[in-house]
């Protein structure tokens, strides 16, 4: 497997100062193809992967759904009673991991949210802001905070210690969420670059809001997993293959197959095809405008999810490859942005 386009592909955003520092990884068959950093880093630095983030938790859920001790119909009031204030007592588990659940903008200090008390209380005094179900909008960080909740009351452990003892260790990966200050050496600080566009659409995140260490610590489960590219490749063959028996063959299956909103992304236009904590590309055409960066030929079956300023990862199971890319240069104008690392993507869906 030829990965050059690919490499030269990362290598040309940051010889263009797109970025100072990125990397790049693609494994096929449970093993690294090829993984390369370039710019001001190294292969040990670690990258905040924003959003990608999202998939890792919820495939925490996964286990205990597929254990029987979370059932996605049920409301999120059956497991967390303190939620249901203010109409939110018909929210459904399978809302939350869907981004239909009706409080996007709700309110959350990343640092109140790591603690469980603080981070309750901030639930009940979050309102909705339209009818749970009725449609899809993206649930930045709010929806992430919900199934932390979830699964410390389900499990009985630490959101962050669950992830790492039940997903990662198993697999062999690092702990990727809720690092301790002194575990956070090699990792690349975000460096805002350029001005957003007045009508770009899109929600502003600071981009140097998951530098601060205490953030860091804190886990932001809607954006805050640091690691590697080759971490995150790894973690989606681990998808594709489980050959560790992480999650219930069932429970995996549909999640990776099963598309439960179909509700039109308000920013992109097209259906969201969410399942229950992926993004799958689909067959209308239409999957390089899908929140994973997918590249113009991955199969309908691809799946993935992306973070703000460019972050990739995804998985095809008709090529077996996985992809993911990272990056520190955090553009203001991040469809812009996205444009430039989209030519990545195609390059890496192009590789058999």
């Amino acid at each position: 497997m030829d990965a050059a386009p690919v490499l030269d592909a990362a290598r040309k955003l940051v010889d263009d100062a797109a970025t100072p520092a990125c990397q790049v990884a693609v494994a096929h068959d449970g093993e690294l193809v090829c993984f390369e950093t370039f710019g001001t880093a190294t292969n040990e630095t670690r990258f905040c992967v924003w959003s990608a983030t999202k998939p890792i938790v919820a495939s925490a859920v996964w286990i205990l759904i597929g254990e029987g001790l979370l059932d996605p119909r049920r409301p999120v009031a059956h497991y967390v009673p303190e939620f249901a204030t203010n109409g939110k007592e018909i929210v459904t588990v399978e809302q939350v991991l869907l981004h239909t659940s009706g409080f996007p903008n709700a309110s959350m200090d990343a640092i109140e949210g790591g603690d469980s008390v603080t981070r309750v209380k901030r639930f009940t005094e979050w309102d909705l802001e339209w009818e749970p179900g009725s449609r899809f909008e993206y649930h930045a960080a709010t929806a992430h905070w919900v199934l932390a909740e979830l699964i410390e009351r389900v499990s009985g452990h630490d959101f962050r210690d669950y992830i790492e003892t039940r997903v990662c260790a198993p697999l062999g990966l690092p702990r990727l969420l809720g690092l301790a200050p002194e575990e956070q050496d090699d990792i690349a600080a975000g460096v805002p670059l350029g001005a957003a566009p007045a009508d770009s659409g899109v929600r502003h995140v600071d981009p140097t809001s998951l530098d601060d260490p205490a953030v860091r610590a804190a886990g932001v489960p809607g954006g805050g997993g640091i690691m590697t590219a080759a971490t995150m490749a790894l973690f989606y063959q681990a998808l594709l293959h489980d050959p560790k028996g992480v999650w219930d063959p069932a429970v995996l299956h549909d999640a990776e197959t099963n598309v439960r909103c179909t509700f039109p992304d308000p920013i992109m236009q097209v259906a969201a095809n969410r399942s229950l904590g992926l993004v799958i590309a689909g067959d209308d055409g239409l999957h390089q405008f899908r929140y994973a960066m997918f590249g113009r030929d991955n199969s309908p079956g691809s799946f993935g999810h992306a973070g703000a300023y460019g972050q990739v990862a995804w998985a095809d199971p008709a090529s077996g490859i996985s992809f993911s890319f990272v990056k520190n240069g955090l553009q203001a104008d991040m469809m812009a942005d996205a444009a430039k690392v989209m030519s990545i993507a195609n390059a890496a869906a192009a590789l058999s």
